[in-house]
């Protein structure tokens, strides 16, 4: 324990270098088939590492693109609702002395709500994903190293299956629920995207499209992706149409993300991930706690390396995988109690012989009296 402790505060030392690492390697891992298409496809060499470099690339500078259109975006609309703003707090200021409170503590309260100080929030919530991807220059030459590497890597696993079978094979298990985990959450995500922008576009919400791609993003957030991509349009909401307006906003998405992320995302997502929820949200918080914001977003596959390497490469932890997967294992058939005696078997028994037929190993010829 305490050696995980010390890890633990070890990488949280040094996250703003692991961070751009792991999420590296999941992009390229996420690609890895392409390259394996390719090579099975006799494509040339460099094919199997441009291709593969190109896809990861345009992923990882369109989600920084959209999240600083996001903050630009947000940072410079709410500003403009400032009268819209002063006449919320007035109203609610008249509701809360019609309620008895005394004019003293709705000021003092009132003091310390400030449209300024909600911009800065946002900017922070919304900025904290951008920063994790700041440092595009390490992000891009660890991205080209893996794909120059990955069919090397990919050779070297292979020779090393016949004499670290377990650990391989963990490896593997890892990349393809990886895989499988970015694809049930792009595919999920792209659905509530599309459904959260035309709700925002019905009520009127402004930049629906914005707030939809925003969703899928947050999306790969668990557990509270949601209400991270619901701050946002709520708010405009609040200041666009008043409260009644946020309220459809805040019930629409809860509808849309509860039926989609608790009953039919889990049906996909639980056999992809191999994590109970207990220990997918323990996942979230943890890696949060040492990574930041992109531990947020990497919650999943980080846990997923952490289980390859320490519990399904040893055959003595079924247990521990049972218990991070919430599944039982399989039970071994029940021994005898003690002192039971072994069962007896029963001979064969051998086949009736008809009247006058001769008997087993007896010839079906008999030889003549010799004379007296």
């Amino acid at each position: 324990m305490a050696g995980a402790v010390v890890t633990l505060f070890g990488m949280r030392e040094v996250a703003s270098i692991i961070g751009p690492v792991v999420l590296a390697l999941v992009l390229v891992i996420a690609v890895a088939p392409v390259r394996n298409w390719l090579a099975r496809h006799g494509a040339p060499a460099w094919t199997q590492v441009v291709i593969p470099f190109v896809i990861v690339l345009f992923v990882l500078l369109g989600m920084v693109a959209i999240l600083t259109f996001a903050v630009t975006e947000l940072a410079g609309l709410l500003p403009t609702y400032g009268p819209q703003f002063q006449k919320l707090l007035d109203e609610a200021q008249r509701l809360a002395t019609s309620v008895g409170l005394s004019n003293a503590k709705i000021n003092e309260a009132i003091k310390g709500i400030d449209l300024g100080k909600i911009v800065g929030v946002v900017q922070s919530l919304l900025g904290s994903l951008v920063s994790v991807l700041s440092g595009l220059f390490l992000i891009v030459v660890l991205l080209l190293s893996m794909c120059l590497d990955g069919p090397v890597t990919a050779r070297i696993l292979e020779a090393g299956h016949s004499s670290r079978h377990m650990l391989v094979s963990a490896l593997a298990t890892f990349a393809q629920k990886t895989r499988q985990y970015l694809i049930v959450s792009t595919v999920f995500g792209l659905i509530v995207a599309v459904l959260d922008a035309v709700a925002l576009a019905i009520l009127g919400v402004p930049l629906p499209i914005l707030w939809g791609v925003l969703a899928l993003i947050t999306n790969y957030i668990p557990n509270i992706g949601f209400v991270l991509g619901l701050i946002p349009p709520a708010l405009l909401a609040l200041l666009d149409g008043g409260p009644k307006q946020m309220v459809l906003v805040i019930i629409l998405y809860c509808v849309i993300n509860v039926v989609i992320e608790s009953f039919i995302q889990p049906k996909f997502l639980g056999d992809a991930v191999g994590l109970s929820t207990t220990m997918t949200f323990l996942s979230l918080i943890l890696w949060t706690f040492v990574l930041g914001a992109l531990g947020a977003l990497l919650a999943i596959p980080l846990s997923l390396f952490a289980r390859a390497l320490l519990v399904d490469s040893d055959p003595r932890a079924t247990w521990a995988a049972a218990l991070l997967s919430g599944t039982p294992p399989e039970e071994p058939p029940a021994a005898a109690p003690p002192g039971t005696p072994p069962p007896v078997e029963t001979p064969a028994r051998a086949p009736a012989v008809a009247p006058g037929a001769p008997a087993s190993g007896e010839s079906g010829t008999t030889e003549p009296t010799p004379p007296r």
